[in-house]
């Protein structure tokens, strides 16, 4: 029933990211710059020389990036200081450092179709898949490869690029006054400070904005009372990560980066689990769960794209929005989204809502059963439709901490009802592969169907990634 494609992607220590490094004490900024500035023209032309031959040919506009990182450390400088190009690219030298994003591990992979089918041959299918990547510090970011499904079911994976590069936040993206508020009665932040912040902005408002009311509110209000200044902070923080990232599109899929950049991304962008959502109407997105984690507190967020080039990541509220390892269904059920959870970090739940940035039900339906599943069950990606009813891939832990896949059988119209589920684990780790940075693990953040063919990329170990074909007919007389 499973077959073993054999391809496995690993982590390379030689794709960098550049990113900012910038000293904790600011009062050394304005230090090193005072420095440079005491090189001679012909002196910083001669380093700057030198910074270009080791790092140019490793980055994509490298001396756009230079002058970049020089303007975002501007504020530190007079307000009439204006060096030399030379001087600005070696100042901006200065602040910025390389990052070997997934030297570490390269794992937790979902796919799903890719946008453009263009250009492949008949009954094949061009596929994304995303991975978590991880580096110093363990901290988390999402990358992606391409690849394609012939029509026999077979799997090839596109050669990454060298390069690599990080998106950029879109500016002045706007937010919706109705949902923001929404979100902020979620979080207990529904009061005085508040309404006289958000009642005056339009139905659609940019950060700038937000950001001039709170300015004017702090300076209106001195000296601001700990209750609102919290209030300040909590809204602006909201703010941050609601917020769109964007990619230059001449850049290739394999060198798009995703790296945290709110405050509850800090630590890592974890285990995103993509799904195509259908819409009633016909038209289709991308979205994807993931876990946002700022070093103390996860948060389970939701990303959509189109494209794979622009993305917003949104924060999901209501009491039932918590814990890892939320999967959406890619259509609604009985005209609402639906999601399967671990709201309790042992069962599976099943969730639904009108808007798919607030989840206040769970329902339990499924519980840890077979040994190697006792200490929880999870899911392995989106609920994925067939004729018979929905395939959930789960994962179950066992003795010593083993993760080993599975997978259930819902029924269509009612996920609630399982109509079917594996007593053994459909993928466990083998001796060859069961050592790494976390030993004894299969994990997958989601499976996709091409044809009497189910897809199945897992992680070995928390450090590469694999990939098995399953026969979709046998799995689905054994659930069924």
């Amino acid at each position: 029933m499973i077959k073993d494609t054999g391809i496995v992607i690993t982590p390379d220590r030689e794709r960098v990211i550049i990113r900012p490094c910038i000293p904790a004490d600011q009062s050394r900024v304005p230090r090193i710059i005072a420095r440079v500035m005491e090189l001679d023209e012909s002196a910083a032309e001669e380093e700057l020389k030198k910074v270009m031959g080791d790092f140019s040919t490793r980055h994509h506009d490298f001396d756009v990036s230079l002058e970049r990182q020089f303007e975002a450390i501007r504020a530190c400088m007079p307000s009439d200081f204006q060096p030399s190009k030379a001087h600005r690219l070696l100042i901006g030298a200065y602040f910025i450092g390389e990052r070997s994003y997934e030297s570490t591990a390269l794992f937790n992979p979902s796919i799903v179709a890719h946008p453009d089918q263009c250009g492949i041959p008949r009954g094949s299918l061009r596929v994304i898949i995303s991975l978590r990547a991880t580096s110093e510090g363990h901290i988390s970011a999402l990358v992606f490869r391409s690849g394609i499904i012939d029509h026999r079911g077979f799997l090839s994976i596109d050669k990454a690029s060298s390069f690599a590069c990080t998106s950029e936040p879109k500016p002045n993206a706007r937010y919706d006054k109705v949902c923001f508020m929404g979100k902020l009665y979620e979080m207990g932040l529904a009061n005085d400070c508040s309404k006289h912040l958000i009642d005056p902005l339009p139905a659609e408002f940019t950060m700038a904005q937000l950001q001039d009311k709170v300015n004017t509110y702090t300076l209106d209000h001195h000296p601001i009372t700990q209750t609102d200044r919290l209030t300040c902070e909590k809204i602006l923080w909201l703010a941050r990560c609601n917020y769109e990232a964007t990619f230059d599109p001449r850049f290739v899929l394999s060198e798009r980066v995703l790296f945290p950049m709110s405050p509850s991304e800090q630590n890592g962008m974890e285990d995103a689990r993509f799904v195509f959502f259908k819409g009633d109407d016909g038209s289709g997105k991308y979205y994807a769960t993931y876990t946002a984690y700022d070093g103390k507190v996860i948060l389970p967020q939701i990303m959509e794209t189109e494209d794979f080039i622009h993305f917003k990541m949104i924060t999901l509220n209501g009491r039932a929005a918590v814990n890892k390892g939320m999967a959406l269904f890619p259509r609604r059920i009985n005209g609402r989204y639906a999601m399967i959870s671990r709201n309790d970090n042992e069962r599976l739940f099943l969730m639904y809502s009108d808007n798919i940035h607030f989840w206040r039900e769970a329902v339990p339906i499924m519980e840890p059963l077979y040994p190697w599943e006792f200490v929880q069950i999870g899911n392995c990606g989106s609920p994925i439709e067939t004729d018979r009813g929905w395939l959930l891939l789960t994962h179950g832990v066992g003795p010593l901490h083993q993760y080993s896949i599975g997978a259930a059988l819902l029924d269509r119209d009612d996920p609630s009802r399982v109509l079917g589920r594996l007593s053994e684990p459909l993928i466990h780790w083998k001796v060859q592969s069961r050592s790494g940075y976390v030993p004894n693990v299969v994990y997958s953040c989601g499976a996709m169907i091409h044809g009497d063919t189910l897809i199945i990329p897992y992680a070995l170990s928390d450090r590469q990634t694999t990939f098995v074909l399953v026969s979709l007919p046998e799995i689905l007389d054994r659930l069924s």
